[in-house]
Order: structure tokens, then C-alpha cells, then sequence
């Protein structure tokens, strides 16, 4: 059987999205966002936010995330960007070209708080 014989599979940006999502919670010093009704906080805390473009087999990723406090920065957006690379391609075999990170929030979230996907 040839490769144009066995048809071809599209992974959505949508999916490839929340597949970024999930590898920022693997990565423990690192999170969702808070949520907020009308700009009002509420309680729980919303996945990271990320926006995913997909260009052939090459991904781009922007992730909007928390650090927890005192948790080094430049050490959890490193080990962010590895665990999207590898949760990426080993779930899609597509290859993660750039992950932009915007730490949005810093800080724990209180006690009984957790996220929300």
C-alpha cells in the first residue's frame, strides 16, 4: 500500500491547543490562570491560555501561564518549553518549531482553589 493509497490525517490547532495546555500543568511550578466573571476573580483557575498555529508539520505555540512564587522564572519557561516539545510530538508527531511564554500571574493559588479545563 502506498502513502497516497492510506489518506492522510489533520490534527486540528484546537487539539494541538489543549495538548499545550495539559503539558503546562505537567510541569509542576507552572499553571493555569485565574478566572474572573465580568473582572471579578472567582474562585478555581482557568488552563493556561494558548494560541497554536500549525504550518504543515511545524507548530507555533503562545502560552499565557502562572509561575508559582518564588519558583525561578527562566527555569520553569525552559522546562515548559521542553514539555510542550515533547508532549507535542509524541502525542501528534508534529514538531514544535517556537513557544512563546508570557508569564501572566505570579503566586500560589489559595488553598481550595484548582483548575478548571
Amino acid at each position: 500500500m502506498t502513502t497516497a493509497e492510506r489518506g492522510r490525517t489533520t490534527i486540528r490547532e484546537r487539539s494541538v491547543a489543549r495538548i499545550v495546555a495539559e503539558a503546562v500543568q505537567d510541569v509542576e511550578a507552572s499553571g493555569g490562570l485565574g478566572r474572573t466573571v465580568v473582572g471579578v476573580p472567582v474562585p478555581g483557575r482557568g488552563p493556561a491560555r494558548t494560541e497554536v498555529r500549525v504550518h504543515g508539520d511545524i507548530v507555533t505555540a503562545k502560552v499565557a501561564l502562572s509561575v508559582a512564587y518564588p519558583m525561578p522564572v527562566r527555569a520553569v519557561a525552559r522546562e515548559v518549553r521542553q514539555r510542550v516539545r515533547e508532549r507535542v510530538a509524541e502525542l501528534t508527531g508534529l514538531t514544535v518549531g517556537q513557544v512563546d511564554i508570557e508569564v501572566a500571574e505570579l503566586g500560589r493559588p489559595s488553598a481550595g482553589e484548582r483548575t478548571v479545563l
